[in-house]
């Protein structure tokens, strides 16, 4: 139905968006977002929604307000569900007053879905309580954009510095001279605690503690810069005893994630939940066959297999989409044996209801070889359903072993087209800290668009889960300065994130 919804985006961390927020996004034909502080509110839109952008950064108004105002009800109007998203909360300091009184005047529905607004989150995840009962019961939200050059103030600085609020103040940090001089003309003390939060509750996140009288100088010494709160009160010297997001080891740290899009969420939120800015750059994407008849042929011949050994959680995924297109499942394996290379194929066995027979001490093929020869794998007829380009190592010893094995190809992986070049920046201005690799095509296909040179000229350091992996990184002159301990995702992040503790 056609409606427009005044959607609260929040202050940048993902996972604070309400869920009406999230769902109305899913099912929105349209969405006109402004400026946020975190993109990935876009990835739960359609495939197919008509997505504007029609923010402003630093004043540069990519849509005046009017315009964004006719393109609201234009759409409304042609019977489509309108998401516009606002960072923050639409109906504070976001003029998603405005934009309602302007759909209502069109006759045109709206809904209003708030936000958590940064003015609460953002000192929160500072570690400072905009309310406390020792220090205050009210609080005060400000626009900090008020032209200094003006006659006369249209704000009540006597009753700001003399409430005993604690005063938060929006795109504050240009005019900071200008609000702190007025705070103390009107008779606030230039001892009171203050503080700066730059792009709060976001991987950038950053703080910094002063006084009313010294916070001008402290913000211009240590570059203080939009987009930031100001926040003024006693409340802020709880800052040490309550910080608590400011204390995980990858705040800041920019970690480039080249898994396939399929499979980088599992590193990425790892990652991220430890403070890291995640750069997915997916050197590989897995692809499925053109031609699947020799998959289904295999399915039609399952029963007369010994063994079945999946290698990567793709391969039970692909092999499984065949299983159903046949209206076959798990009880296709009754009276087979089946492997995992590693914990998180195991994982995905276990989802499509079969349990690993065998799951091998070290996740690389020559560990597999080792344990099946263990249980007496000789001899037998062994079905190994993997990508179509990948390491021979196990068929090959498997096959020397007296194993009658098949390999069946049941996705491709093949390189990403992407441009590279938004990276080789990041990487050049430092914003890179680490570079993880999980597979050798993972590091062949990363360098085949980012020149060698380019990483090694920079501070970034490279992580990676396995020798194999490491062998592979070695022919591009590097030698891993992170290694997992076990060859999972998991370790990976660990042993990125213990390197990162030890560092910083």
């Amino acid at each position: 139905m056609s409606k427009v919804y005044l959607i609260g985006a929040g202050p940048g961390d993902p996972g604070l968006l309400t869920l009406r927020g999230k769902e109305l996004l899913s099912r929105a034909d349209v969405v006109v977002y402004d400026y946020l502080a975190n993109k990935a509110f876009l990835d739960f839109c359609r495939k197919d929604a008509q997505i504007y952008y029609v923010g402003k950064k630093g004043g540069d108004h990519t849509l005046p307000q009017d315009k964004i105002n006719d393109l609201l009800v234009d759409m409304a109007k042609s019977g489509k569900m309108v998401a516009r998203l606002k960072g923050g909360d639409p109906f504070v300091f976001g003029r998603g007053g405005e934009e309602a009184e302007e759909l209502i005047a069109a006759g045109c529905d709206f809904e209003v879905v708030p936000g958590v607004t940064s003015a609460v989150a953002a000192p929160a995840y500072a570690g400072i309580p905009i309310t406390h009962r020792s220090f205050t019961s009210s609080v005060s939200f400000i626009t900090g954009h008020e032209d200094p050059t003006k006659a006369e103030s249209s704000l009540n600085w006597a009753a700001f510095a003399q409430s005993g609020s604690t005063l938060v103040f929006f795109m504050g940090v240009k005019n900071l001279p200008h609000i702190t001089e007025n705070l103390m003309k009107a008779g606030m003390s230039g001892d009171t605690p203050a503080a700066l939060v730059r792009w709060g509750t976001t991987c950038r996140h950053k703080s910094l503690i002063a006084t009313v009288a010294t916070m001008p100088e402290e913000a211009q010494k240590h570059g203080f810069a939009p987009p930031s709160l100001f926040v003024v009160g006693g409340v802020v010297g709880l800052h040490e005893t309550l910080s608590w997001y400011e204390k995980r080891p990858l705040l800041g740290k920019g970690v480039v994630v080249t898994r396939s899009r399929e499979q980088a969420s599992d590193l990425t939120r790892l990652l991220a939940e430890e403070g890291a800015c995640c750069f997915e750059f997916p050197a590989i994407e897995i692809a499925p066959l053109a031609d699947t008849a020799p998959v289904r042929a295999a399915i039609e011949t399952l029963y007369e297999n010994d063994w079945v050994i999946f290698t990567s959680a793709n391969g039970v995924d692909c092999f499984f989409e065949q299983l159903d297109a046949v209206n076959l499942d798990a009880r296709a394996f009754a009276g087979i044996q089946v492997a995992a290379i590693g914990p998180a194929t195991a994982q995905k066995l276990a989802e499509r209801g079969l349990r690993a027979d065998f799951l091998p001490e070290r996740f690389v093929a020559e560990s597999v070889v080792e344990g099946l020869l263990a249980r007496d794998v000789q001899g037998k007829k062994v079905l190994i359903p993997r990508a179509r380009e990948a390491r021979d190592v196990l068929p090959e010893k498997l096959a020397a072993a007296g194993c009658a094995v098949t390999v069946l190809p049941v996705y491709d992986t093949r390189p990403v087209d992407q441009d590279p070049e938004e990276l080789i920046e990041a990487i050049k201005a430092g914003d890179i800290h680490y570079v993880t690799f999980t597979s050798s095509s993972t590091v062949k296909n990363f360098f085949a668009q980012i020149p060698a040179e380019v990483l090694k000229a920079s501070q970034v350091k490279t992580a990676c889960i396995g020798p194999i992996t490491a062998a592979t990184l070695a022919e591009y002159g590097f030698t891993p300065d992170v290694n997992a301990a076990t060859y999972t995702v998991p370790a990976l992040a660990e042993a990125v994130i213990a390197d990162a503790r030890t560092t910083s």
